[in-house]
């Protein structure tokens, strides 16, 4: 399947798809505890970047990396206009965050990770885990991608839009996870 058939057949489609390299792969929904993470940092972030020519994004927005493929990152932010329009693609991404789960955990890691490092745009790529509450930032320097783990970190800093959110915030309403033994509401 060529990126222009995939693009007019997923238009037509009632569930998410990913597309690499000709092969097609649907979307699996999320728990609550995933999806209320997403949504902790969409309305942080949004707010955040309030009256800038950044926006973001959540879920259902697609980025496409060149004509090789087209991922649907759990979170991402594009500085390219300040209002945003009937695009279905994002190619210009700054700042990407994938919420994990456990059957993504490591394709989120590795194989995401290396095909949006191939975007000139990107500065910064976030690992949030909401079960272990781990938090990976990756940051793009001088010297190549620096990973700075925000795991025990009071804030969440994302040095590309100039952002601290509150790990509280981050994780506001999602319950610890039953191997952390306290099964408490955060």
């Amino acid at each position: 399947m060529t990126l222009a058939d995939f693009l007019a057949w997923e238009s037509q489609q009632d569930t998410r798809h990913e597309f690499f390299r000709g092969e097609v792969f649907a979307m699996t929904g999320g728990s609550a505890r995933h999806n209320r993470v997403i949504l902790n940092l969409a309305a942080h972030l949004g707010s955040h970047l309030d009256g800038t020519p950044c926006q973001v994004f959540a879920e259902s927005m697609k980025v496409q990396l060149a004509d090789e493929a087209v991922l649907y990152p759990d979170v991402m932010v594009t500085c390219g206009k300040a209002q945003a329009g009937d695009e279905q693609t994002i190619t210009d991404p700054k700042l990407i965050i994938e919420v994990l789960s456990p059957s993504t955990k490591g394709y989120d890691k590795r194989n995401k990770f290396i095909l949006y490092r191939s975007l000139p745009t990107l500065r910064e790529y976030a690992l949030i885990d909401p079960a272990s509450r781990e938090v990976e930032v990756f940051t793009l320097t001088a010297d190549g991608w620096l990973l700075s783990d925000q795991s025990r970190a009071a804030d969440l800093a994302l040095a590309s839009i100039d952002c601290r959110m509150p790990m509280e915030a981050v994780f506001k309403g999602v319950e610890v996870a039953p191997s952390e033994g306290k099964g408490a509401v955060a």
